[in-house]
């Protein structure tokens, strides 16, 4: 594939997004890095986020769009995270937070003429989010290729979703061997000013079951 083919990737500064990213570039792709700072609880994501890119090699552009001002979710929200699992979809569900942010991403691969859109969601050790289904990505992307000039004039637009199917044991495997530096990342939904994770919340429990499972050291900094 053409080095020069650009893609827009989705990328938070957790473990997912980092493999994604890396999966995009091992595709050759030319990645363009795409973050929200969308009122989440802690900017050490977006840092590790700008980290990642810049060892990757990839442009990075982070947008502001202020999800506190409608709440809902205990990442946005006055709402203590859980420590303990829940049933059902849980309080860090954040309302319409991935159709937001492939829309922005979606905005950026036009202007950038890129077809394109590379996102880290995952349907198997995930916590329920409905935004992360198949089903979802699928709708997502005809309406990318309807809702759009560059789409109505014969660019077709792809929606990658390369870990949908993985669990977080393998993605951590194939990310390894594309040299992901885990060290970088930060998953935690409360992590400190040093981004060092909790250790209780949802996103620490499969993080840390994934590297279990992976057979590899934990490369988490716990506070």
């Amino acid at each position: 594939m053409n080095k020069t083919k650009k893609a827009v990737v989705l990328l938070s500064g957790g473990l997912d997004s980092a493999t994604c990213l890396a999966m995009a570039k091992a595709q050759g792709f030319a990645p363009h890095a795409l973050s929200v700072r969308y009122g989440q609880r802690h900017s050490v994501e977006l840092e590790a986020a700008q980290r990642l890119a810049a060892q990757m090699g990839a442009e990075h552009k982070i947008v502001d769009m202020d999800l506190r001002a409608i709440g809902g979710s205990a990442l946005t929200d006055d709402i203590a995270v859980p420590e303990t699992r829940e049933k059902g979809i849980p309080v860090t569900y954040v309302p319409a937070r991935n159709t937001l942010m492939l829309s922005l991403a979606l905005g950026w691969a036009e202007v950038l003429e890129a077809a394109d859109i590379f996102i880290g969601v995952n349907a198997v050790d995930y916590s329920g989010y409905p935004d992360c289904r198949p089903e979802f990505i699928q709708a997502f992307s005809r309406l990318a290729n309807l809702a759009t000039r560059a789409a109505v004039e014969g660019t077709e637009y792809r929606i990658h979703t390369p870990l949908i199917d993985m669990t977080k044991a393998e993605i951590i495997q194939a990310g390894l061997k594309l040299g992901v530096d885990y060290r970088q990342t930060v998953s935690c939904y409360q992590a400190d000013e040093l981004g060092r994770a909790c250790g209780r919340c949802d996103s620490c429990h499969y993080r840390a079951q994934g590297f279990r499972e992976a057979g590899v050291e934990d490369m988490t900094r716990y506070r």
